[in-house]
């Protein structure tokens, strides 16, 4: 976190209008709500992916194909 951009950003905020003020917390958290909610979409999507059962299925088939690779001598990490 970069504590000299978020001074800048308070010293600003305070030479605002009680009028701008207001405006600049409710386009903020307008900000906010959109970034969560397409966080929220794509958390969505990934979980709905992993319980696909097709998609689980050519992980499976990926996983075969590649089955020969794990006794290349490597270890596997944990």
């Amino acid at each position: 976190m970069n504590i000299s951009a978020i001074s800048q950003i308070e010293e600003t905020f305070s030479r605002l209008s009680p009028d701008e003020q207001q405006f600049t917390i409710e386009k903020l958290s307008q900000h906010f709500r959109t970034n969560l909610s397409m966080q929220t979409g794509i958390e969505s999507q990934f979980e709905a992916m992993a319980k696909d059962t097709e998609i689980q299925n050519e992980l499976k088939k990926i996983n075969e194909e590649f089955a020969f690779v794990e006794a290349d001598g490597l270890e596997q990490s944990a």
